[in-house]
């Protein structure tokens, strides 16, 4: 296959969701793609339907993140590629239900291997060629739960988005004025099937609906922002407001109205 002189993004967990929206917002934008998932079918569906469409390259690469060696593996596949990556999108990402106590410590593990290890090694390991190359886009999946106090059940999931937050954050602040930008992307309920993954399908949609957005605009809202240089974006001006609202609250009215209605849109047993 020639090369092509088309930027090319890395975009993780891919097969569905923000990822497949991230996927395809990319391919209109004219840039080749290195897809990765664990679902090999439905990914390959997803590299020949974009590659059809419009017109571009697409590389398929099947992995685990939650195996620790994952991101080393793709990091060197890219490399005996002789690929080099213009756009990183971290996106991988799931919920465990329940309370801390709950799930196996293997599951904990795994979770913080894929949401919390895994896009931090894959930055470190890519950035150095964005360096090299005096450009660069890093998009972090984060979450508006990063933004607001822990709730009862789903334990770890807002503190590693709060990571994702400051850690996006503090990467644009080192590389900006190389030409790098970094974002976290910071959606909040949205239509995929990240609920149906973490049995909460059910409790979420009883949500109101102007609380949902869908994944194609949560994906070209989080490009864009990427694109002007915003190190945090959180998507649709519901989800900001909330986010506002939590920030002027009093921390132990903040912490007290969220224990309060959790259980509105987290499993806890």
């Amino acid at each position: 296959m020639p090369a092509s002189s088309r930027p090319l993004a890395l975009v993780t967990g891919a097969s569905s969701g923000i990822g497949a929206a991230l996927a395809q917002e990319l391919a209109a934008r004219g840039h080749d793609l290195v897809l990765t998932a664990r679902r090999a079918a439905r990914l390959k569906e997803l590299a020949d339907r974009l590659g059809h469409t419009y017109g571009i390259q697409t590389h398929v690469m099947i992995d685990d993140l939650a195996d620790p060696l994952a991101p080393r593996r793709l990091a060197d596949a890219i490399d005996e590629r002789g690929l080099d990556i213009d756009v990183l999108v971290n996106n991988a990402g799931y919920g465990v239900p329940g309370r801390f106590e709950e799930p196996s410590w293997v599951t904990h593990d795994q979770f913080l291997q894929v949401l919390l290890h895994a896009p931090t090694e894959l930055a470190y390991r890519l950035l150095p060629g964005m360096i090299d190359r005096h450009h660069g886009r890093i998009v972090n999946v984060a979450s508006l739960a990063g933004h607001l106090p822990g709730s009862v059940g789903h334990t770890l999931y807002a503190a590693v988005k709060a990571y994702m937050i400051r850690f996006s954050q503090s990467l644009h602040l080192e590389n900006r004025e190389r030409g790098i930008h970094v974002c976290a992307l910071c959606p909040g309920f949205t239509y995929s099937e990240f609920h149906d993954v973490t049995g909460a399908r059910d409790l979420v949609s009883k949500m109101p609906r102007w609380m949902w957005m869908d994944a194609d605009t949560v994906a070209r809202q989080g490009l864009d922002a990427v694109e002007r240089g915003e190190a945090v974006y959180v998507t649709g001006r519901v989800n900001r407001m909330i986010k506002t609202l939590s920030k002027l609250l009093p921390d132990r009215l903040a912490l007290y109205l969220t224990s309060r209605h959790s259980d509105r849109y987290r499993v806890l047993d």
